[in-house]
């Protein structure tokens, strides 16, 4: 789906959240979205980056985003039930939900694990998505035709050593991903995996030290996919895992 073309108006009267849109592949996508027309909420821990995504949106003249600053490591349910409130509040549904936020922890055996991070790890690439839907999906019912996209990894789809809690992160988001599409199977939100493989950002780069960046792709470059499966052309597209 590499090849790919999003009419100009693909995303037109959206509402799409966008986790970890401060920076990297989030970045891209929010402003990727909001070029296609849609309305994207911005969540993200680092307000100053958040606003800086904001600013781009407004000044290239899309529709005016929101920002909605939050930390997943630390967040408790009631913030998350907080999220929601205030997103049914201002906007009073989504159409879209993108689980972008990843942490990637420590690269080691799983005999030395740290275990504080393999809890933070878990806290924001598997509970903060599984939290924020579970709060949304109310909201996501009210759109005639809405879009989950869950980020994955090719170390989530086969085991690989060293990938410790981000790894095994990734495979259960993919199998959150599969129950929730078959649950929602017969209703109006779909629900898939995306992975953006090797791109330039900075998970890539602490991962991957030795690697030149140059060689790989701006994550502006890989929007084909997350365009297509947020908007109508991919209605027919449930439970799948995809590449970007």
């Amino acid at each position: 789906m590499t090849n790919y073309s999003a009419l100009p108006t693909l995303l037109a009267n959206r509402i799409i959240l966008v986790t970890g849109a401060g920076d990297g592949i989030g970045r891209a996508a929010a402003t990727s979205f909001a070029a296609h027309g849609a309305t994207v909420i911005l969540l993200g821990r680092t307000i100053r980056k958040l606003e800086v995504v904001y600013d781009e949106i407004e000044q290239a003249g899309y529709p005016q985003p929101a920002i909605f600053p939050m930390n997943l490591e630390t967040a408790s349910l009631k913030d998350y039930e907080l999220l929601a409130d205030t997103l049914e509040k201002e906007f009073g549904r989504l159409d879209g939900i993108l689980h972008n936020a990843s942490l990637l922890g420590n690269l080691s055996p799983v005999e030395h694990y740290d275990v504080k991070t393999w809890y933070q790890v878990h806290q924001v690439n598997l509970h903060a998505p599984f939290l924020i839907t579970q709060v949304c999906l109310k909201l996501l019912q009210y759109s005639d035709d809405a879009s989950i996209i869950f980020t994955s990894s090719s170390v989530g789809r086969k085991g690989r050593a060293y990938w410790g809690a981000y790894g095994v992160s990734k495979f259960a988001v993919e199998g959150l991903m599969q129950i929730l599409a078959d649950e929602l199977e017969n209703t109006s939100i779909r629900v898939n995996s995306l992975n953006p493989g090797a791109t330039r950002t900075a998970l890539r780069a602490a991962a991957y030290p030795a690697e030149d960046p140059l060689t790989l792709p701006l994550p502006a470059e890989i929007m084909s996919m997350y365009l297509y499966l947020m908007g109508p052309d991919s209605r027919e597209v449930r439970g799948q895992a995809l590449e970007a």
